[in-house]
């Protein structure tokens, strides 16, 4: 049950990765790829219909770990304080600087708000990856159940890291990279004319560089937490997703060279979907690993609700998950195709 219920989680926040990383790719990009204001509107275009129901997932996914695994809720939410109020601040820049800079033509106020779309949507980029890097390097959890570290220390790791170390840093630096790359496929397959033709250029580039950046970031993670690789090993059904790795890096390649919009972007979703799964399947069944003592590590087993409520939500979960994937259906659907703007030169 409760493997299953480990399997939901990531499932949900694999989704809102994928759905809401290519929001933050084109923000990140978005400075590079478009030179001026129609552009920089078609850019806003391409998300504006999707971005804010994107973020459903990161909603839906906490609120599956509160219910199912709500030790691991616990103590997340008040180690990781001062991060997640970071992730939220950057959110609601996101989100104003999108709606807000189109409501007055002057060039400053537009410029000001292109900016701080591009920044919330870099650092967020970096914050998410940062966070998942402390997942696999583990934190000070006690026996309390709780843990408690600054933002940043020396950058070294030890029994009580900061937040930012070279680890986790270098796997934000890692997801910076990985979501530029997933915007700029997006940004091809949804714009035309020389955004589109920059976002070729840009997304070759980053493709290549975060091919290169695999080989660091591998070697680091198993210097970290060696444990990982050996669980992957141990799993000859996780071998699946190191292929799938594989496959997708090939297929955004080919795909690009060819021209082809659509594979482009899907290899690039499947990229995503691979490497979280293989990162995943390789801390299951941790959640939260203990620097201080491997006897206060939180688990899907130690960290689980009662059997009778999982029994429950299973009943339920299901029926919402189908809502919202008819949703998404709908939407994306209704919104398909290349964007343009409205004739009258208002919104996005």
């Amino acid at each position: 049950m409760t493997t299953l219920w480990f399997i939901f989680l990531v499932f949900m926040f694999a989704v809102y990765v994928v759905l809401d990383g290519f929001d933050f790719g084109a923000g990140i990009l978005h400075l590079f790829v478009a030179k001026n204001d129609t552009e920089r509107r078609t850019v806003l275009a391409a998300i504006g219909p999707v971005w804010d129901g994107n973020e459903v997932w990161l909603l839906a996914g906490g609120g599956v770990l509160v219910y199912a695994f709500p030790r691991v809720y616990a103590a997340a939410f008040s180690g990781y304080y001062l991060p997640l109020m970071m992730v939220l601040w950057l959110l609601i820049l996101r989100g104003i600087s999108i709606e807000f800079r189109s409501h007055q033509e002057g060039s400053l106020w537009r410029s000001f708000w292109d900016g701080a779309f591009a920044f919330s949507s870099t650092l967020m980029a970096i914050v998410l990856g940062a966070a998942l890097g402390t997942v696999i390097r583990g934190v000070p959890l006690d026996a309390t159940g709780y843990f408690l570290g600054p933002l940043f220390t020396d950058f070294r790791m030890g029994a009580h890291p900061g937040i930012l170390d070279w680890f986790t840093v270098l796997v934000g630096v890692f997801a910076l990279v990985a979501l530029a790359a997933h915007g700029a496929t997006y940004l091809i397959y949804k714009t035309e004319g020389p955004v589109q033709e920059r976002a070729r250029q840009i997304a070759l580039r980053l493709w290549i560089a975060l091919a290169i950046l695999i080989v660091p970031v591998t070697a680091a993670t198993a210097s970290v937490q060696p444990h990982l690789y050996a669980s992957l090993i141990s799993r000859p059904w996780t071998w699946l997703l190191a292929v799938g790795i594989v496959a997708s890096l090939v297929g955004v390649f080919v795909s690009l060279r060819r021209g082809a919009e659509l594979p482009a972007f899907l290899a690039s979703a499947g990229f995503l979907v691979t490497m979280l799964g293989a990162t995943a399947a390789g801390v299951f069944p941790t959640f939260l690993t203990s620097t201080l003592d491997p006897k206060f590590t939180l688990t899907a087993d130690n960290a689980a609700a009662g059997s009778y409520s999982l029994t429950v939500g299973l009943y339920w979960w299901p029926l919402a998950l189908l809502i919202a994937i008819g949703y998404f259906i709908y939407l994306f659907r209704s919104f398909r195709g290349k964007v343009t703007l409205s004739s009258d030169g208002h919104g996005y």
